[in-house]
């Protein structure tokens, strides 16, 4: 069973969150995803600089199943990623809302927002999903 969705994200139908820090935000993907995944082996990572658009891949995650887009919650320009995914893909497994983000961003539009779920309406989305 998946851990509980933090209350102050955000959340896609493809299973990302994001987590809005004034005009940034940071990217990732959610427990529930990590969970149909399995064990990550590898992911590729945006490049720094790298302008995103919602709803579009900006980056893959691999696992002993199958490979995956990620897809952007909302759109920005890539400031920083997480390095330590290149060593340790399994941290989303681990720790998907945490020390598993994939990328933070400069927001160029905050209004996307208003397309995503809160916590709420993600947690009856996955479980209509899975039924």
């Amino acid at each position: 069973m998946s851990k509980p969705n933090p209350k102050e994200l955000f959340y896609t139908k493809e299973h990302e969150w994001v987590k809005i820090n004034q005009d940034t935000a940071i990217l990732g993907v959610t427990d529930h995803a990590q969970e149909l995944l399995t064990d990550l082996v590898f992911v590729e990572l945006p490049k720094i600089g790298q302008e995103i658009k919602q709803d579009k891949s900006f980056a893959i995650v691999e696992s002993v199943k199958s490979v995956s887009d990620v897809y952007a919650p909302i759109s920005g320009k890539i400031i920083e990623i997480n390095q330590a995914l290149n060593d340790e893909p399994g941290l989303i497994n681990q720790d998907a809302f945490n020390k598993g983000w994939i990328a933070k961003i400069k927001i160029s539009n905050k209004k996307e927002l208003d397309k995503l779920m809160n916590s709420k309406k993600y947690t009856e989305y996955c479980k209509k999903e899975e039924h």
